[in-house]
């Protein structure tokens, strides 16, 4: 611009010449032929590729204001150039910074998920223990019923063998086979909730798969978009990649980013809850087993005390019974034994009665009379033999009164035996069997 000022001072500007007045160019005055032309063809020649003074001084005035033209024109470039510099400078600068604040939100809403989820995985670990836990519980609960049944089944194969009259269905077998039929039903319901115990472990655990892939996922993103936020103009591992700016065909939305993670929580989350509730199923199942057990067990326990009393009490009747029965053979054979000899001592009178009777019948002709003796020794020798009559009559009921006392002290006896035969059932088997019944703790699934 200076050496164009300097131009400028030197050598005006040329005023604008009109067209009338402009010299013609050489090609023109070669060509004229005027008579007030003073050039001539010897001189045509050297004028063919020349200019006139006007010619030149206006071509550097063209040259002048060319270059005075491209001066401004650079000059305003240079200033649109540096101002569009510095607005593109910060326009990146600010959407760099926006980059940023968007990559720090979308960390936070990663690592609110990613928490989300961990805890929810933990939750679902410590639920799966618990529930395994109870599934132990409940598997020792179903090998403990195991003896009682076993205990309630010998109870009833040993009161088999029970004798008659003593086989019958009382109380205590009544009992014995609600016991055996109420651990059978338990049984049936601990395998069924073992099962089910089963599936809701498997499903917490694919649910927890889920989210723990899902949170693998969200920790790798997390790294790669904190990797992204730590990026600078100045860092050395950046490069070109020109064809990663466009979107992906498979990417997700924010929206469905979101649902998919909730989705995943929530059904999750159901499963927590549908574990929770069946553990509160199986404690109250584990209670109510050993409840029921330890009542039934009692139940069995006092129908077999009271017949086993009622044994006893029968058992000493019958004792005492056999022991009047002994008693009463004995006086009976004793009365036997006077019975036959009052009969024994009653054979002298009548011998002496009846041979008085014979003798007299040998008196002669009319001494043979009718007398007051006769009539006495006749009524004597029939009371007699009325008297001998009845003593044997009685000496027979006696005889059978016996054999009846007899068949009763066999029967005692019998009875005594089948009684005694049922005590040592009850008690000394069935009872002291049942001293391995599981204790309550071992029961509910404790040992």
């Amino acid at each position: 611009m200076a050496e164009a000022g300097v131009l400028l001072t030197k050598e005006p500007a040329p005023q604008a010449v009109p067209a009338s007045d402009l010299p013609m160019k050489v090609c023109e005055v070669a060509l004229n032929t005027g008579p007030d032309s003073s050039s001539g063809l010897a001189t045509a020649g050297f004028r063919t590729a020349k200019y006139l003074p006007a010619e030149w001084h206006q071509s550097n005035s063209d040259l002048y204001h060319k270059a005075f033209t491209g001066c401004e024109q650079a000059e305003r470039g240079r200033a649109e150039a540096k101002e569009l510099a510095e607005h593109a400078a910060a326009a990146a600068q600010r959407t760099q910074q926006h980059s940023m604040a968007t990559l720090g939100q979308r960390l936070q809403d990663i690592h609110f998920w990613k928490a989300e989820l961990q805890k929810e995985i933990e939750d679902l670990d410590a639920e799966t223990d618990l529930l395994a836990a109870q599934k132990l519980q409940l598997e020792k609960v179903l090998d403990a019923t195991e003896v009682p049944y076993a205990i309630a089944t010998d109870n009833l194969q040993c009161r088999e063998r029970r004798q008659p009259p003593d086989l019958v269905s009382d109380e205590v077998e009544r009992e014995l086979l609600k016991e055996a039929e109420l651990i059978r039903n338990i049984q049936e319901l601990l395998k069924r909730t073992l099962m089910q115990a089963g599936n809701q472990m498997r499903l917490n655990r694919d649910h927890k798969e889920v989210c723990e892939r899902d949170w693998s996922d969200k920790v790798e993103t997390y790294n790669i978009d904190d990797k992204c936020g730590r990026y600078s103009n100045q860092s050395t591992n950046i490069q070109f990649h020109p064809s990663s700016v466009k979107f992906e065909e498979s990417a997700s939305t924010p929206e469905t980013w979101a649902k998919f993670s909730h989705d995943n929580l929530c059904r999750a989350e159901r499963e927590k809850l549908a574990s929770i509730n069946l553990r509160a199923l199986i404690d109250n199942i584990l209670h109510d087993v050993s409840e029921d057990l330890r009542m039934q067990c009692a139940a069995v326990n006092e129908a077999f005390a009271k017949h086993c009393e009622e044994l006893d009490d029968t058992k000493h009747k019958l004792e005492h019974n056999l022991k009047n029965i002994l008693k009463e053979i004995g006086d009976q054979e004793a009365n036997i034994a006077a019975l036959k000899q009052a009969i024994k001592d009653k054979e002298a009178p009548i011998k002496v009665a009846q041979t008085r009777l014979y003798d007299r019948s040998f008196r002669p002709k009319v001494e043979l009379c009718r007398d007051e003796a006769q009539f006495r020794l006749i009524s004597e020798a029939e009371e007699l033999t009325e008297s001998i009559e009845s003593l044997k009559k009685k000496l027979l009921e006696s005889e059978q009164s016996l054999r009846n006392l007899e068949d009763t002290r066999m029967n005692l006896e019998k009875a005594i035996a089948v009684k005694t035969n049922s005590i040592f059932i009850d008690r000394q088997k069935c009872m002291a069997h049942r001293t391995r019944y599981p204790v309550v703790l071992k029961l509910a699934g404790y040992q």
